[in-house]
């Protein structure tokens, strides 16, 4: 299986070559700093490899000193990017990225010990179909 992405920005864009295994939604607090949201939401692979279609060369990775903890980015948007953890042979692809769907659901929200206060009961909060007035 082959899954699409880019940045936001259209410079660069890639290809994931293989299957997810794993969906998770992420609430610990680097991933809500990486984001600046309630959590990240992340596909895992042990088996898929990304190639990089255009704009390589704009790819940043910043690695959180002794953590596994990586964000990749579009130095040019600072949009999230996949990444592949070499320790352990894992492939982490921000679902967001994906410009084709996404082919499995979330299985689970991860570090929910240090969620954001405010993140409680969103889905009793209004819903919009685009920015109120």
């Amino acid at each position: 299986m082959s899954h699409a992405g880019s940045c936001l920005c259209g410079r660069v864009a890639f290809q994931v070559h293989g299957d997810f295994q794993k969906f998770f939604l992420c609430h610990c607090v680097h991933c809500r700093k990486d984001t600046g949201s309630s959590n990240a939401a992340n596909l895992f692979s042990t088996t898929a490899e990304i190639d990089w279609l255009r704009g390589q060369d704009l790819v940043s990775t910043f690695k959180l000193p002794d953590t596994l903890h990586r964000r990749s980015f579009c130095s040019n948007c600072g949009s999230a990017l996949p990444y592949w953890l070499k320790e352990i042979n894992l492939v982490v692809v921000p679902a967001g990225s994906l410009d084709s769907a996404v082919p499995i659901r979330p299985q689970g929200h991860l570090f929910m010990a240090s969620k954001a206060n405010w993140d409680s009961e969103l889905d009793k909060v209004t819903c919009f179909e685009r920015l109120p007035a």
